[in-house]
């Protein structure tokens, strides 16, 4: 009996040891194991197929478009594409993954916000000729934010509402793309409807058939809710101060040797060796007997110098056509005598950063782009396309011909002239103030009459929706 004990302890020891002779699995080793067991089931999930199948087909049409175009378009084409990537990615990790809290839901989400700031990182700076195609893509982004969505109190619509209205916010710039491209470049018009498609009616179904209330968390996995760091256990509290009826107080203060600012006192009240090298102060040494010292302060001259009307912090001015197609005219300060004659309606003027200066284009141009100007003010023939002023002040624009479209947006104090061949023109405005619109008379010899667009709207739910009506201001 005891031998049979001995033998099945000496087999218990030999499997003890040997377990504990290998080494553990490494983090990545799990990793693969996981990416193994959940490999069939992403294979087989019909949201994740799904996904796939709007990519190839709606993201694709995008690039084949972009490439055709190429430059610039292209690199916010491949943004896009990144973005649905990493939508697919996070739609992955969430079946394995359970709910996390808002700060673990924050570095969940964080490669998804990486690629939106990517995007809205090529709009920055300057201008330049695809610069809607580029803002269309960097603001239909925030619609991929729908995976965002916890619950009806976490601040956000729903994520098919979601999705609609952000598709609202870069669709201004879409059609944009569209006006302008219409009669020029069949590439660029395929280029704007392949991204409204990818969106609409694209990712609106997609999130309606398969996460209507938003994703569905794994209900086992690994979780994603950060741990706070555990509170230092606080230390014990400071000695109490000597008590102020000690016995040691008590005590008559004679008997005591004073210390501290006391003990100085008391040996400046003495005199003797501490104030023997002190002077006195005699009537004339006084402040207010003083002759040499005055109670007005002088006035230093400002050192006043003129600057150069020529040139500007941001760079030196020109006035130049560029590659053949853009007519460039930047950081002109104080010049009310510029001018652009030989034109044509393939080519394009774009004007920045000038200040107290007037611009006449002289013949018929494709459209002419106002950004970032001060009192500027520009007179123009036709355009074919718009006349856009951006992110400017107190600027005037007169049209002696045929404009299709002016926009204004955020600009405060624009005064638009129109002629008698431009009184059709669609104005739109946006995030602006201070536009005033003057129109001419009818007869020859008539006052212009000034029009002021309203800034100001009322919105009113009747009947399932809302109305919108500028607000009328009238005095008693």
């Amino acid at each position: 009996m005891e031998s049979e004990l001995i033998e099945r302890l000496e087999k218990a020891v030999i499997r003890l040891e040997s377990i504990s002779s290998t080494p553990p699995l490494s983090s990545s080793s799990r990793d693969f194991d996981f990416a193994v067991d959940g490999g069939d089931a992403v294979a087989s999930d019909p949201a994740i197929a799904a996904l796939d199948d709007l990519i190839a087909s709606g993201v694709g049409r995008v690039l084949a478009a972009a490439e055709k175009i190429g430059e610039k378009v292209l690199d916010s084409s491949n943004v896009l594409k990144e973005a649905f990537s990493v939508l697919r990615d996070l739609l992955v990790k969430v079946k394995f993954t359970q709910k996390p809290d808002n700060k673990g839901l924050a570095e969940f989400l964080k490669p998804l916000n990486e690629v939106i700031m990517k995007a809205s990182a090529l709009t920055e700076g300057k201008r330049s000729d695809f610069f809607n195609h580029q803002k269309s893509v960097a603001d239909s982004l925030s619609a991929l934010a729908w995976i965002a969505f916890t619950g009806k109190d976490c601040g956000m619509s729903m994520p098919i509402a979601h999705v609609e209205e952000s598709w609202q916010m870069a669709e201004f710039y879409n059609n944009k793309v569209l006006i302008e491209y219409r009669n020029k470049d069949p590439n660029h018009v395929e280029w704007a409807k392949a991204m409204k498609e990818v969106y609409l009616p694209g990712l609106r179904d997609y999130v309606k058939s398969y996460y209507p209330l938003g994703p569905v968390w794994g209900t086992s996995g690994k979780a994603t809710a950060t741990v706070a760091p555990r509170a230092a256990a606080p230390g014990p509290p400071p000695a109490p101060p000597a008590s102020l009826f000690s016995s040691d107080s008590a005590k008559p203060s004679s008997s005591q040797p004073k210390k501290g600012m006391s003990a100085v006192f008391s040996e400046i009240s003495s005199g003797g060796a501490l104030t023997s090298g002190l002077r006195k102060v005699t009537a004339d040494m006084k402040t207010k007997n003083r002759t040499d010292r005055s109670g007005v302060v002088p006035v230093a001259e400002k050192n006043t110098q003129v600057r150069s009307p020529a040139f500007s912090k941001t760079g030196p001015p020109k006035l130049e056509l560029q590659m053949g197609r853009k007519w460039a005219v930047e950081n002109q300060i104080g010049k009310k005598d510029l001018v652009i004659e030989d034109c044509d309606s393939k080519q394009s003027v774009y004007v920045f950063g000038c200040k107290d200066s007037v611009l006449q284009v002289k013949g018929k141009v494709n459209n002419i782009t106002i950004d970032k100007c001060t009192k500027m003010g520009i007179i123009f023939k036709d355009v074919v396309a718009a006349c856009e002023v951006v992110n400017c002040n107190s600027v005037e624009v007169q049209c002696q011909g045929s404009a299709p479209t002016i926009s204004v947006d955020n600009t405060a104090g624009c005064q638009l002239y129109l002629s008698k061949d431009s009184l059709e023109t669609s104005i739109t405005t946006a995030k602006s103030s201070e536009i005033n619109v003057m129109v001419p008379a009818s007869d020859a010899d008539g006052d212009w009459g000034e029009h002021s667009l309203p800034q100001q709207y009322i919105h009113n739910f009747k009947d399932g929706q809302f109305m919108t009506s500028p607000v009328s201001h009238s005095g008693g």
